[in-house]
């Protein structure tokens, strides 16, 4: 796939709604590829549901004239795409949700967030955040240096599992301190594609934004750029064409497990923003194609868990630790590898 130029965005107001313009021009070497998911892959927190549906409104253009969202993209076309959305006074409404809360009292709150909740709202997701949901359940929450209520940390849309939320000022500097000074624990649990050689590793690179691609961050080797980040890995099994493994993150860059993996040349199975919903190893054998799509139909998403989560109470001084296991999503599909590896000599 070739690459493609920076995306412009801006923004027009007309009869109180706020219209979110995106304009892509494809790189003469991109290969035949749906506007949908070409569209997903570079704009931010955009759901298909809401692509297509922008398809249906003939909200979505191609070299200036209306296409469905099954149009193909090719090499040189001009795509254009705009979204409404709400005004951003809107943007903290508290909103009625299942939350599941691990753990709370006067400090903090510990949530499990569930697969595809945005943490918090921002350009392509107005409504339906993890933030939305926590100040429909708590009145207030204090403000981070980013002015987002009770955010400590933050974890990916499509990445499952553990966060830590601030109940009071003071629990919100303590807490980010730990952070900051890398005296919480955090593991994740991510199935990544090829045979990891190396039972254990660290990983120690600089991440950055892509030069190319605002949507991706990227390793700068020689720390020619971005900030300093530090994956430990070690591999928990082994299924011939991937594996599985935990990541202990000392540093918290944005999509640091993912880069860092695809760094190594081991992508994060179906994580569709760095190449890995492509068969990245294994067979050309029809059979093997087709077990590998059902994979991804049972994941559709970067195979990728916070499951624990362990820091300092910020009032009681006693070191907490939770634990939230696999969701079913991920564990289905290690499973269904685990068998596949079973009949299969590599």
């Amino acid at each position: 796939m070739g690459k493609e130029n920076k995306p412009t965005v801006g923004t027009e107001l007309t009869n109180d709604q706020l219209y979110e313009h995106y304009a892509f021009h494809s790189d003469p070497g991109q290969e035949p590829l749906r506007v949908d998911k070409f569209l997903m892959n570079r704009i931010q927190n955009a759901t298909r549901n809401k692509i297509q549906q922008a398809a249906k409104s003939g909200a979505i253009k191609v070299n200036e004239i209306s296409v469905k969202s099954n149009y193909r993209v090719k090499g040189g076309d001009q795509i254009r795409v705009v979204f409404s959305h709400p005004r951003h006074e809107n943007l903290l409404i508290p909103e009625a949700m299942d939350l599941v809360i691990l753990y709370e009292d006067d400090d903090l709150i510990v949530v499990n967030k569930k697969a595809g909740m945005v943490v918090h709202p921002g350009h392509g997701n107005y409504s339906g955040t993890l933030i939305n949901g926590l100040l429909y359940h708590f009145e207030k929450l204090p403000l981070n240096s980013s002015n987002r209520p009770g955010l400590v940390h933050r974890i990916d849309k499509d990445t499952s599992g553990l966060l830590v939320i601030a109940k009071t000022d003071k629990s919100m500097v303590d807490l980010s301190k730990q952070f900051l000074y890398k005296t919480s624990s955090r593991k994740y649990i991510a199935l990544v594609w090829g045979d990891v050689k190396e039972d254990q590793a660290t990983i120690e690179e600089h991440i950055g934004r892509h030069p190319q691609n605002r949507l991706q961050m990227t390793v700068f080797p020689e720390a020619s750029s971005g900030k300093m980040a530090i994956t430990h890995y070690r591999v928990i099994e082994r299924f011939g064409y991937v594996t599985l493994i935990e990541c202990r993150l000392e540093t918290g860059r944005t999509h640091q497990i993912r880069v860092h993996m695809k760094y190594i040349g081991h992508t994060l199975f179906n994580d569709s923003r760095y190449g890995g919903d492509n068969i990245l190893k294994g067979t050309t054998f029809t059979k093997y194609k087709q077990f590998v799509q059902n994979c991804f139909a049972l994941l559709p998403r970067q195979a990728l868990h916070a499951k624990t989560l362990g820091f300092e109470h910020p009032s009681q001084k006693k070191w907490m630790d939770f634990d939230a296991p696999l969701p079913e999503d991920m564990k289905v599909t290690i499973d269904k590898w685990r068998n596949y590896a079973q009949h299969k000599h590599f």
